[in-house]
């Protein structure tokens, strides 16, 4: 039987074992060939304290692994000179029980009971704690008032059914500080501490980012599944409430699901992020420091992540709104083309709907989807355009319009594009102003989405140039603006093509009216009626 030692607490598994500091004290104080170094936390049952290595390997020392690592803390070691290193790998020491006691950081998550009680089938939990505001300041404030030289940090967002407390470190691992994954979040909430020296270093890092830590793989631990809010709002806010007592919450306004909500990181609140989950951001993880400083759009707060989404959203119905223009059947019919590539989005026509508000409203209607294309039946759709586009709900709900290009005049601008509609927008809207559209909340888009070709004939370059010059008029009334100066300027001055002139007739017409009636806003809205707009054009054109 060779002597047998041990570094740090006493096994209590032979009446003749002895403490010692390091191995070469063991060599020191051995008096059999060979000594055995063993540790507290393995299990020895069964195993063969009289074997013994080759005779070209006396001189070696060996180690034996663990389940874990390939150093389990047992090592046969010569009592003269050691001449190298030698890792077994046909005997397994098996470690039997964690090295530590635990401390569980409470994240006001409603799960630190559960976490509680699968923690203590398994080790103690020495005390329970608060996080504050990042894990840095947490972990300094746990490990000032740790009474072990390891412990394990626990977390009540974790699930620790299948976790095993008895995992340790290499040995030239001990003093770094060892991070587990939460699912796939590499930043964990897991963590194995050597407390002095986490106590000593720690307070000199303004990031546990910058610490020395070791990102182990060895084990994953699931965190619980986040609250889901799900509604029926087109905007986040609207269900966002006062206050928000979990660290992190699913919100979304789409009947789709996701089998992978991704995890965020919690370690500080720059990793905190709002994090989209889909394309169009209908499902969204908010964190609890963004609740009270979003006002208007999630948008507000400051840390939102900008990476892809990695979730697919419902492809936006298309509607093709048609009131007797010349082309609406050409265009139609190169639209259905372009709805042959596009394929996910659905369709539709909506045609000879009398007055500007009811048509908008119909279309609203046909609609089976929160936002929908409308394309004008003057606007030959670009066959480029990217139909997989989706509004933006992390942001207000409003319209989006997209560029269109006039072939008349050159000019390239929102006006007669095609416009992604908000439908509960449209369908509440009263027309207040002149502009449908731009009575309600609104965003440009610079994505061109076709040719507006409006000079078909002589009435339709009359009409859309005089409601446009008109609206260009009662927006200056307001103040100064330069681009929208410029494009008064090209309406009356440019026109391109047979029917060119009569686009600029129609802008001289309408600003010639405007002065007539003084902008009088009642007597401008007449332009939303077509009728009145026929027998105007004729009154002046006959």
């Amino acid at each position: 039987m060779f002597d047998i030692f041990y570094i740090g607490p006493k096994p209590n598994l032979f009446p003749f074992e002895k403490e010692v500091n390091n191995i070469t004290e063991a060599q020191q104080l051995t008096r059999t060939d060979y000594c055995w170094i063993v540790n507290t936390y393995n299990d020895y049952s069964g195993w063969d304290f009289l074997w013994q290595p080759d005779p070209w390997e006396a001189t070696h020392q060996h180690v034996f692994p663990s389940q874990w690592q390939r150093d389990s803390g047992t090592y046969l070691i010569p009592k003269q000179e050691i001449t190298d290193v030698n890792y077994r790998t046909e005997c397994l020491v098996t470690r039997q029980r964690p090295t530590t006691d635990v401390v569980l950081i409470d994240h006001l998550d409603n799960n630190v009971s559960n976490a509680k009680i699968l923690i203590e089938n398994k080790v103690k939990i020495a005390k329970t704690t608060k996080f504050v505001d990042n894990y840095l300041d947490t972990l300094i404030r746990i490990a000032n008032t740790a009474t072990s030289e390891y412990i394990w940090v626990c977390s009540s967002v974790c699930n620790y059914t299948d976790f095993d407390f008895t995992w340790h470190p290499e040995p030239w691992q001990q003093e770094m500080l060892h991070v587990f994954p939460s699912g796939e979040q590499k930043f964990g909430d897991t963590f194995y501490m050597h407390v002095p020296t986490f106590k000593k270093n720690a307070p000199q890092c303004q990031l546990l980012d910058w610490y020395n830590n070791n990102f182990c793989n060895d084990q994953r631990v699931p965190r619980y599944k986040l609250p889901v809010v799900h509604h029926k709002h087109d905007s986040h806010v609207s269900a966002l409430p006062e206050r928000q007592q979990e660290p992190l919450v699913v919100y979304s306004n789409t009947h789709m699901w996701y089998d992978t909500i991704p995890d965020v990181a919690l370690w500080r609140k720059e990793t905190r992020t709002i994090l989209p989950v889909n394309k169009r951001g209908s499902t969204v993880i908010v964190p609890r420091d963004a609740i009270g400083k979003i006002k208007e759009q999630l948008w507000d707060y400051e840390f939102v992540a900008q990476e892809e989404f990695p979730g697919s959203s419902d492809p936006l119905d298309v509607i093709f709104l048609e009131n007797g223009e010349v082309n609406a059947e050409e265009n139609w019919n190169h639209l259905k083309d372009v709805a042959l590539a596009m394929k996910p989005n659905k369709l539709k026509r909506v045609t000879g709907v009398k007055g500007r508000v009811n048509a908008y409203r119909a279309a609203a209607e046909a609609s089976t989807t929160p936002w929908f294309y409308c394309v004008f039946a003057k606007l030959k759709i670009d066959q480029n355009f990217d139909f997989s586009w989706q509004p933006d709900c992390l942001q207000q709900a409003k319209h989006y319009i997209f560029h269109a290009e006039n072939p008349i005049n050159g000019l390239k601008y929102g006006h007669m594009a095609m416009i992604a509609y908000n439908k509960k927008l449209v369908l509440e809207n009263t027309a207040p102003g002149l502009d449908f559209t731009l009575d309600q909340a609104h965003e440009v888009v610079p994505m061109l989405s076709g040719v507006a070709n409006y000079a078909d004939d002589t009435f339709m370059a009359w009409r859309t140039a005089f409601r446009e010059v008109l609206k260009l008029k009662h927006q200056l009334s307001k103040g100064p603006d330069v681009d929208t100066d410029y494009r008064l300027r090209v309406w009356l001055t440019r026109g391109e093509g047979d029917k060119g002139e009569w686009s600029k007739i129609g802008a001289t017409d309408a600003v010639e009216y405007y002065q007539e009636v003084n902008g009088d806003f009642d007597k401008l809205k007449l332009s939303y009626d077509w009728d009145w707009l026929t027998q105007y054009f004729h009154s002046q054109n006959t």
